[in-house]
């Protein structure tokens, strides 16, 4: 299972993709675990985010990265700082 990060998405492909009309998130620094029942694609806004898969390495997030996590995956997530995401669950 893997993680996809698009680093600095183009805003017309933000658009297609209607990021603006998605839920929005927010979470302080912390570490906490958890597990995808479905896909989910989000879009940082704001913060920076380690989140290491049970059988997998860390992976670095933040502002300005388009990202999707796969249905069924296992993780920890630890927020170095403060997050501000929109989310789309599939």
């Amino acid at each position: 299972m893997e993680i996809k990060i698009e680093h600095q998405p183009s805003q017309q492909h933000l658009n297609q993709l209607g990021v603006s009309k998605w839920a929005i998130w927010q979470k302080e620094i912390s570490k906490f675990p958890w597990t995808y029942d479905s896909q989910e694609t989000c879009y940082f806004l704001e913060g920076n985010v380690v989140v290491t898969p049970d059988d997998g390495e860390p992976v670095q997030m933040g502002k300005g990265d388009l990202v999707i996590f796969p249905a069924g995956m296992s993780c920890t997530w630890e927020i170095t700082s403060n997050v501000k995401k929109h989310y789309y669950f599939e």
